[in-house]
C-alpha cells in the first residue's frame, strides 16, 4: 500500500462515512433534526470535495498508484451507498430508487473487474453518462440529508427529482457498459 496525500484524502473519507451516519444517532436532546441533517449534509459535501481533491493532487502531484485508482471508486461507491441507505431510513428515499442505484454500483464494479482481467477494461472505461449518473446522485444526495427550503427553494423535492434522474441514469449507463461488454460476455469460459 502506497501512503500519499491523495490516498490520505480518500481514507478520511472513508473514516468520514461512521461519522457522517453516526449524527442521525444521536439523542435530539444532543441535536434538533434539522442540526443533524444540516451537520450530515456538510460532512457528505466535505467527502465529496476531498473525492476531486484527492484525484487533482494524484495528477498534480504525480501521486497515482494502483493502490489510489482502486481506492477512491471503493470510497465513492461507500459513501453513496450508506447515504442512500441511511435517506431510506430517514424515509426520504424510495428503497427501489437505493437498489437501483446500489445494485448498479456493484454491478459494474464486478464488470470491470472481470473485464480488467479480460484485458478489456477500455472498453468499460468510465464514459459521459456515468459522470452524468455520478453528478446527479453527488448534488442530490446533499439536498436530501439537508431536507428542508434553501433560499426559497423547497432542497428534499428538488433532490428527490434529481435522485431520480441519477437512477435513470444509473440504469442507462448500466445498459451502456453492458452493451460495450456484450462481445467479451458472449465468449465461452476458457476450461482452465
Amino acid at each position: 500500500m502506497h501512503i500519499n496525500i491523495p490516498n490520505i484524502l480518500t481514507w478520511g473519507r472513508i473514516a468520514l462515512i461512521p461519522v457522517f451516519i453516526g449524527v442521525f444517532y444521536l439523542p435530539d436532546t444532543w441535536m434538533c433534526m434539522a442540526q443533524k441533517n444540516l451537520l450530515a449534509t456538510i460532512f457528505f459535501i466535505v467527502a465529496a470535495i476531498t473525492d476531486w481533491l484527492d484525484g487533482y493532487l494524484a495528477r498534480v502531484l504525480k501521486q497515482m498508484s494502483a493502490f489510489g485508482a482502486f481506492l477512491d471508486p471503493v470510497a465513492d461507491k461507500l459513501m453513496v451507498a450508506a447515504s442512500l441507505i441511511m435517506l431510506v431510513q430517514l424515509d426520504r428515499v424510495d428503497m427501489i430508487v437505493s437498489i437501483i442505484i446500489i445494485g448498479r454500483e456493484i454491478t459494474i464494479s464486478a464488470l470491470r473487474e472481470w473485464m480488467a482481467r479480460e484485458g478489456q477494461s477500455a472498453s468499460v472505461a468510465v464514459a459521459t453518462i456515468g459522470k452524468l449518473k455520478t453528478t446527479a446522485q453527488m448534488v442530490a444526495i446533499p439536498m436530501l440529508l439537508f431536507d428542508a427550503p434553501l433560499l426559497g427553494m423547497h432542497m428534499h423535492t428538488m433532490g428527490s427529482i434529481l435522485i431520480y434522474a441519477a437512477a435513470a441514469l444509473t440504469l442507462w449507463s448500466m445498459g451502456y457498459y453492458l452493451h460495450r461488454a456484450m462481445v467479451d460476455l458472449a465468449k465461452p469460459a476458457d476450461p482452465a
